[in-house]
């Protein structure tokens, strides 16, 4: 925990020296106590520099997903309440549902460097090479009926495109309902997933599932993957900060949920309807045992696409897959 206290004091320096007199008598600990405590931070990956007279200064951080340190960076009512994260993962949904059952916190995140068997919709798999993307689930437990949470999967992506935003100053497109997109090829893939009670029907969590591609190059994708998805180092050509963006994206999803439990959505609407790419394009509809082909028009207030057939006639589509001419190979 001390070295936890020091780094959040060097933190708060933005760059500027402190010396280990302020930090001694700030902290309520002996000069002896600093210099261990920066010496432990050193071994973990830390370039902190030190001047005699002047004190230490924090150059830079390991890339690394450290609990209390996230912790420490967070300002959130409710999620990340506590944080676990791990080297490897089956699947963080997997783990979430599994601790959800075990009595689980709300807010409850759970983060792993990779993922043995990452899970997308339909069954299909999620490449999540280790240390290379941001593999992140949140637990939720509102006191809610299960149709009220629906939007959450549409809440999630205009939550991602924030925290995007934050961290990398460009904001990613949206494909109806769960895929963020970048120059036409897949950034981030969200899974949602809920547990209702047999009997009654009643709601017992949710968990959100996010997967962003950070560092991969396009060496790092293998399969079909290779010909549709990107990352923000392709994009922006340098490496993004794992730690940063999940700070960012927590802090976005507590926001999420308090609209969650307000249903207070028209903003996050609207923000959606902006970044939505699906939107004004030729769209082909699967689902229900029957192909057909439609133009995609609107966002409705539940986040449901409305499209427009040939003939005229206007569906709401709530479920099923939606494949956007131009993107992921439909031409």
């Amino acid at each position: 925990m001390r070295r936890h206290t020091i780094l959040e004091a060097l933190r708060a320096s933005k760059g500027e020296y402190i010396s280990g007199e302020r930090l001694s008598q700030t902290l309520g600990i002996t000069r002896a106590a600093v210099w261990k405590g920066v010496d432990a931070l050193r071994r973990e990956g830390y370039e902190i520099e030190s001047k005699t007279r002047l004190g230490y200064r924090l150059l830079s951080a390991p890339d690394t997903l450290d609990p209390e340190t996230l912790a420490a960076q967070l300002n959130t009512a409710v999620v990340g309440c506590r944080i676990l994260s791990f080297d490897i993962l089956d699947s963080t949904n997997t783990y979430a549902k599994q601790a959800a059952l075990e009595g689980g916190e709300n807010g409850l995140v759970i983060l792993a460097g990779q993922q043995t068997g990452g899970r997308g919709r339909s069954g299909r798999s999620f490449q999540s090479p280790p240390g290379k993307g941001l593999y992140l689930t949140v637990l939720l437990k509102p006191a809610a009926a299960p149709a009220a949470v629906l939007p959450v999967t549409a809440l999630a992506a205009v939550a991602t495109c924030r925290s995007i935003e934050r961290v990398c100053g460009l904001r990613p497109g949206i494909k109806w309902t769960n895929d963020l997109v970048l120059g036409s090829r897949k950034l981030t893939g969200i899974l949602t997933e809920m547990g209702v009670e047999g009997e009654t029907g009643a709601l017992q969590y949710v968990v959100v599932g996010i997967g962003t591609n950070l560092n991969q190059t396009q060496a790092d994708f293998s399969g079909a993957v290779a010909d549709v998805a990107t990352s923000l180092r392709i994009v922006l050509g340098h490496t993004v900060s794992r730690a940063e963006l999940a700070v960012a994206l927590i802090e976005e999803l507590d926001r999420l949920y308090a609209a969650l439990l307000a249903q207070d959505f028209a903003p996050w609407r609207e923000e959606y309807r902006r970044n939505c790419v699906t939107l004004g394009h030729p769209v082909r509809i699967l689902g229900s045992g029957l192909e057909r082909t439609a133009y995609a028009e609107d966002i409705d207030d539940t986040f449901g696409l409305i499209v427009r057939y040939e003939n005229g006639r206007r569906e709401t589509i709530r479920s099923g897959e939606v494949s956007v001419r131009g993107l992921y190979g439909y031409v």
